[in-house]
């Protein structure tokens, strides 16, 4: 038998209470796969723990592992979630090719100085063929120059285009061109194979 616990999406349970409170049926086994699914985090406890501090996240998930030196160190799908949670992202992402998800800003949020317009986050949701490289990119408005930006993929191992087409920006995230700000654009890439590229 299945047990299916209703959970309001602001509750998070306390795994060990719930077991030791729930009634003792005999036909019911909890496993650790299934208690592991009962504590989920919600949108109001993201916004606890670094949904204030969006761009922390994203820098985090860009930087690579400290342990796994061909990984990237942090979660990029937290720092979406964290990006959610403050309202600069939709729920869903605006489009998904291969195996990105590009999620277009509903309103630019800073990034390192610069204006931030789009996330990509790849990653491996089902087999469609070679090949995936997990890790997330950013597409900026620069303000300025891109120095810092040089300086933190040089010593991150992401990739950087300084000067990016505009309509291929457009066209990843299914936007129209008109819709975006004039100015100059930069991308950075921090996935897997930018790290290979990298050494």
């Amino acid at each position: 038998m299945v047990l299916l616990v209703p959970l309001q999406i602001s509750q998070c349970l306390n795994i060990e209470g719930l077991v030791t409170t729930m009634p003792k049926l005999p036909h019911l086994a909890l496993t650790a796969a299934v208690a592991a699914t009962l504590c989920v985090p919600s949108l109001p406890a993201l916004a606890a723990v670094g949904a204030d501090q969006p761009e922390a996240a994203l820098v985090a998930a860009m930087r690579p592992s400290a342990t796994k030196p061909m990984e990237r160190g942090g979660d990029s799908g937290a720092a979406i979630r964290a990006y959610i949670a403050a309202g600069y992202l939709g729920k869903k992402p605006n489009a998904r090719a291969d195996y990105t998800d590009y999620w277009w800003l509903n309103k630019t949020a800073p990034f390192m100085g610069h204006d931030l317009v789009m996330i990509e986050e790849e990653y491996l949701s089902r087999w469609i063929g070679c090949c995936v490289s997990p890790g997330i990119g950013v597409t900026v408005r620069v303000s300025g120059n891109t120095v810092n930006l040089e300086r933190f993929a040089k010593a991150n191992r992401c990739s950087i285009d300084t000067n990016v087409n505009l309509r291929e920006v457009a066209g990843l995230s299914h936007v129209a061109l008109s819709s975006l700000p004039k100015g100059r654009y930069a991308t950075m890439s921090c996935r897997e194979r930018d790290i290979e590229q990298g050494q």
